[in-house]
């Protein structure tokens, strides 16, 4: 199973680095996790649970970096097990300052056996595509939580030459205000089973249908929830109807 693609930040990439190297932030992230601690210098271990299709279960597993180069690059490779099976997983991650963001591109491959590998290596990937995109998703979400704008001064005032006998005051255009990091806790989330698996199902439709036929599956989808609401109100209001009824006739008779 492979894994890669692109992900942008709207935040420093020294803020985005600190982000990815705390276990605290990750551990909240991640749908399903439910520990992850650092055990010795880029070492870490974890519970994650986690269901794919009809397996469903908790992986205990190391997750250990290597070739770190901060705050551009690093390495990490995943060894787990559980009562779903085993997982090991070898990954690529790397930051690029563009401006005010940072882009990151990951890449990995992943190999999977027991129960787990059963359910079929498309809702595998699909599984994957979700668990990557909510996690990074979230992490965003932290991030954002945590930057707040740096105090601006007021902008001072600059004297003009005098024209036409008037002087006339300046005064500097304003800019964006930079943003810092706040020390107060956020209290973001991460997905919950449900939305987990929506993802999960969304990833699915996605690679199932081609890009250009999407909008028109995502308008009948839309279609079918107004029918089945229609249909509901049908049946809800007949069943009202019938049991007003029934009560008439047994009052006059």
């Amino acid at each position: 199973m492979e894994l890669e693609g692109t992900y942008t930040f709207d935040a420093p990439q020294k803020v985005v680095w600190d982000a990815l190297m705390d276990p605290e932030v990750l551990a909240k992230v991640m749908p399903g996790c439910e520990k992850l601690e650092e055990i010795e210098e880029n070492k870490y271990q974890g519970v994650l649970k986690i269901k794919v299709g009809p397996v469903q279960g908790k992986f205990q597993g190391v997750i250990t970096l290597s070739d770190v180069n901060a705050p551009d690059t690093y390495t990490l490779n995943v060894d787990g097990k559980g009562a779903p099976g085993f997982m090991k997983a070898t990954g690529n991650v790397k930051l690029n300052s563009e401006g005010n963001s940072t882009v990151m591109q990951y890449d990995g491959t992943a190999q999977v056996g027991g129960r787990i590998a059963s359910v079929g290596q498309r809702l595998l990937d699909s599984t994957a595509k979700a668990l990557t995109r909510q996690s990074l998703d979230n992490l965003d979400k932290q991030i954002q939580a945590k930057l707040e704008p740096e105090p601006v001064a007021a902008p001072a005032e600059a004297t003009v030459a005098p024209h036409n006998g008037a002087a006339t005051t300046a005064v500097p255009a304003a800019s964006a205000p930079a943003r810092r990091v706040s020390s107060a806790p956020t209290e973001i989330e991460a997905p919950s089973e449900f939305e987990f698996a929506m993802g999960v199902a969304k990833n699915m439709l996605e690679d199932l249908v081609p890009p250009e036929k999407q909008p028109l599956l995502a308008l009948a989808a839309a279609s079918v929830g107004v029918v089945a609401v229609l249909m509901f109100f049908s049946w809800w209001t007949n069943l009202i109807a019938n049991k007003v009824a029934k009560k008439v006739v047994k009052q006059l008779t």
